[in-house]
């Protein structure tokens, strides 16, 4: 499965595309920091990332996209820029005919370190050692669109299971009634 994982900002934005599989060694195949200038008008910033997006979704061609669920921060600025980057993201995803998945902060960090609540520096060292790269990906959000890109891989295929496995319980306590 390639994966094209994305760690929405509106000044700068990690792109990273992974090749792998359920519980299976995840392959490096692009990452890029997609930046804006903070002081050019918010459309022409939208816009400059919609084009980054569909340029990557055409040149890698994806079988997901997987966006980084906007979560609660205290600066109100910060979060509508990040969702709105996000929003970008789906949209050229839907657009190109691509299937969407959002992850919580939480279940990347979890999926990558073994750890919901690991900073940044321990996300970077892990994506760094699970792609066998030789540096270290920078900036951060460069590292965390790798490990967006790997939580789907590796988290996907078992949530799929876990609901096949719950459909099939219900569909069998249905007959028994």
């Amino acid at each position: 499965m390639r994966v094209l994982g994305v760690d929405p900002g509106l000044t700068r934005c990690g792109v990273g595309v992974v090749d792998g599989g359920p519980g299976g060694r995840c392959k490096l195949v692009h990452v890029e920091v997609v930046r804006t200038p903070p002081d050019a008008d918010i459309g022409a910033r939208l816009l400059a990332l919609d084009l980054a997006f569909t340029a990557a979704i055409a040149q890698y061609r994806p079988d997901v996209v997987a966006v980084e669920r906007v979560f609660s921060q205290h600066n109100v600025r910060t979060v509508m820029g990040t969702a709105q980057a996000g929003a970008v993201a789906l949209t050229a995803a839907a657009r190109a005919g691509v299937r969407v998945a959002l992850h919580t902060p939480s279940e990347v960090k979890a999926a990558v370190t073994g750890n919901g609540r690991a900073d940044k520096a321990q996300v970077t060292t892990m994506v760094t050692r699970l792609l066998k790269l030789t540096e270290r990906p920078k900036p951060a959000d460069a590292a965390d669109a790798l490990a967006l890109a790997i939580c789907h891989c590796w988290r996907t295929p078992m949530q799929t299971k876990m609901q096949e496995q719950i459909a099939l319980a219900q569909r069998a306590q249905g007959v028994k009634r």
